[in-house]
C-alpha cells in the first residue's frame, strides 16, 4: 500500500484498488492517482481479500486486470461482479481495466467472449475515439492491449472508443462508471516483465512478439501517458500534477 498524500491533500479520501495477483501492481494509475494526494488501499479477493459493503468513505475504486477470465466459475470471480452493484448504486467514480472493464460489462447484463476467428490484441493496435469520446477528450491513436477477450456494450452504456478486431474499447454508464479494455497503467518495467512472463502468447494469432512491444513503448507511450493523466481526471474530478 502506498504512504500517506501529503498534508496540503489529506482531506481526499482513499481509493479502493483491486488486484488479481499477489504481486500485481497498480503501475502508473497508482503513481498519478498518488501523485494528486489520494491514500490508495489495496485489496486481493483472489488471494482471500473481502470487498467493502460500502464505498462511504471512499473517492471510488479501480479494479484491474488478470489473467483469469469474466466468465470463470471461481467463487471470487462471482461475488467481484457481484460487488459492481456498490459503486453503481452510490454513484462513486469507478474504473474497470481490461477484466474490470469485463466484470463491469458482465454486471451490466453484457458478455464477454473471444473473437470469432481467434483474434488477440497482444502489443500496440490503432484506436479511434468515437463522436461522444471526442467530445470528453482528446484520445491516444495507439494503445497497449494484453487480451485474447472482449465484451459487448450492455444496455445503456456509451461507446467512447473503437477499434478493428474488438470494437468495443472503452465505455461510460451513468455518470460514474468507465470501463476501458486497453492497458495504460504500465511502468516500463512492468511491460518488460509482461514481455518476459508471457512470452508463450505471442504465438497467438494477431498478437505481436516482444520486440515490438518495446519499440511500440517508444513510439506511443507518451501520449498514452498524457491521455492517462487527463482521463484520471475526468473520473475522479480531481486535477493531477504533470
Amino acid at each position: 500500500m502506498m504512504a500517506d498524500a501529503p498534508d496540503t491533500r489529506q482531506d481526499l479520501q482513499p481509493i479502493l484498488v483491486i488486484l488479481h495477483q499477489a504481486h500485481s501492481s497498480p503501475g502508473r494509475v497508482g503513481q498519478l492517482l498518488h501523485k494528486a494526494g489520494f491514500p490508495l488501499e489495496i485489496r486481493r479477493p483472489a488471494l482471500g481479500d473481502a470487498l467493502p459493503d460500502t464505498l462511504d468513505g471512499y473517492t471510488g475504486a479501480v479494479t484491474f486486470g488478470g489473467p483469469m477470465s469474466a466468465n470463470d466459475e471461481d467463487e471470487f470471480i462471482r461475488r467481484e461482479i457481484d460487488w459492481h452493484a456498490v459503486p453503481l448504486k452510490e454513484d462513486k467514480p469507478y474504473l474497470g481495466i481490461c477484466l474490470g472493464a469485463q466484470m463491469l460489462v458482465r454486471h451490466l447484463g453484457g458478455k464477454v467472449a473471444s473473437h470469432e476467428d481467434g483474434l488477440t490484441e497482444i502489443g500496440w493496435y490503432p484506436l479511434e475515439a468515437t463522436e461522444a469520446g471526442k467530445d470528453l477528450m482528446d484520445w491516444p491513436q495507439m494503445v497497449y492491449q494484453f487480451h485474447r477477450e472482449g465484451f459487448s456494450m450492455p444496455h445503456g452504456a456509451e461507446l467512447l472508443a473503437t477499434a478493428r478486431d474488438y470494437p468495443n474499447q472503452a465505455l461510460r454508464y451513468g455518470r460514474n462508471a468507465w470501463g476501458v479494455q486497453f492497458h495504460s497503467e504500465l511502468t516500463q518495467a512492468m511491460m518488460h516483465r509482461w514481455v518476459v512472463r508471457a512470452e508463450s502468447r505471442f504465438a497467438l494469432p494477431n498478437a505481436q512478439q516482444g520486440r515490438e512491444h518495446l519499440n511500440g513503448r517508444l513510439l506511443y507511450d507518451t501520449h498514452l501517458r498524457q491521455w492517462l493523466g487527463h482521463f484520471l481526471e475526468i473520473v475522479f474530478g480531481t486535477k493531477i500534477p504533470a
